[in-house]
């Protein structure tokens, strides 16, 4: 039987990180960060196995727009 593991991590500001990057690494795509105006691409990344974010009914979610939200609410 498969056993499912999550680990977070704080995304600290003030040591100059932002979501949108970080949420750019990890799935290995492009999103433009519309509080500072950078364009994070790490969409030549390797080793990234499943990249689509989806909602409980499977709806395909923006990545870009589900981050930058998150960035606007801190």
């Amino acid at each position: 039987m498969a056993i499912y593991h999550a680990t977070t991590k704080p995304i600290s500001r003030s040591s100059g990180r932002s979501a949108t990057a970080s949420a750019a690494y990890r799935a290995g795509v492009e999103i433009a960060d519309e509080r500072t105006g950078l364009k994070h691409d790490y969409s030549k990344r390797k080793g990234v196995m499943w990249s689509l974010a989806f909602d409980k009914n499977e709806n395909i979610i923006d990545r870009s727009k589900l981050w930058n939200t998150a960035e606007k609410a801190e």
